[in-house]
């Protein structure tokens, strides 16, 4: 007990620079797979609060892009949400850290997009938002007329019937199916290491951890499981916290009428 205390200690936050600098060499432990593969959920933690949370952001503003009546706004709309959504999610981080090595030399400044922390990001970020621009704009073509009808028959039009009509009707409407891209977006912080942005000083995530233990070892059986465990535990806390807003997003409706999440895992992103 003492002895997995200590290796808590060590390799904790070592994923975070925070810690034993050097990896176990030999006489692999239980507790060493256990404790490293954790601390490398932290960076897919990391990855998907932050391109989730962002992305949601504009991923509404694509799809209200995607259905405007204007060409110029509707055009670039469509167009990134095709790009990101038609192109494997491994080529778009393989492209992204050669276009930002490209940029670091022409200019300092994008020193930092070459780094997994921001550049690794900035890819899940528009790809999250691609796939959530969908699930929204379907969701807003699936807007009862009447709602909006209802809203012009009491004075509302622009932002207050976009505040407190369309956009929460959106929002009920979507949310279950964005609950599962919510879900696999955590899932597929695991290709950040295993593209084209390097794990600095050995500063990997999860994966990067069960991958070294099973090349290690020679036995993938125990460090994978034990990452699954982990990705299982993740899903389970998403899955409860999305179904939390799916309820207050449905407290007005009865309850044979609330949408219910259901999960729904992509075989291919």
């Amino acid at each position: 007990m003492n002895e997995c205390f200590q290796t808590l200690m060590d390799y904790g936050l070592r994923s975070q620079g925070i810690g034993e600098k050097l990896l176990p060499r030999s006489d692999f432990t239980l507790c060493q797979q256990f404790v490293l593969i954790g601390s490398g959920m932290t960076w897919n933690i990391y990855f998907g609060v932050v391109a989730v949370f962002a992305g949601f952001f504009l991923a509404t503003a694509l799809a209200l892009g995607k259905g405007s009546r204007h060409l110029w706004i509707r055009k670039p709309s469509e167009w990134f949400i095709f790009v990101f959504r038609g192109s494997p999610l491994f080529v778009q981080f393989f492209f992204a850290y050669f276009l930002f090595l490209s940029l670091k030399q022409a200019h300092p400044a994008f020193s930092p997009f070459t780094s997994a922390w921001l550049g690794a990001l900035v890819v899940l970020f528009f790809n999250t938002s691609a796939y959530s621009a969908e699930i929204f704009y379907g969701a807003l073509q699936s807007i009862p007329k009447g709602d909006i009808e209802a809203a012009d028959a009491y004075g509302m039009s622009g932002w207050p019937r976009f505040r407190r009509v369309i956009w929460p009707t959106m929002l009920r409407l979507a949310w279950p199916s964005y609950t599962n891209e919510a879900i696999f977006m955590f899932q597929s912080t695991t290709l950040v290491f295993f593209s084209g942005f390097p794990a600095t000083q050995q500063r990997g995530d999860a994966l990067y951890y069960a991958n070294y233990f099973a090349d290690k070892t020679f036995n993938p059986f125990i460090p994978y499981p034990i990452l699954a465990m982990y990705f299982i535990l993740l899903t389970l806390l998403v899955i409860w916290g999305y179904g939390a807003v799916n309820r207050y997003l449905n407290r007005h409706l009865p309850q044979e009428r609330r949408s219910r999440l259901t999960f729904r895992p992509n075989v291919i992103r």
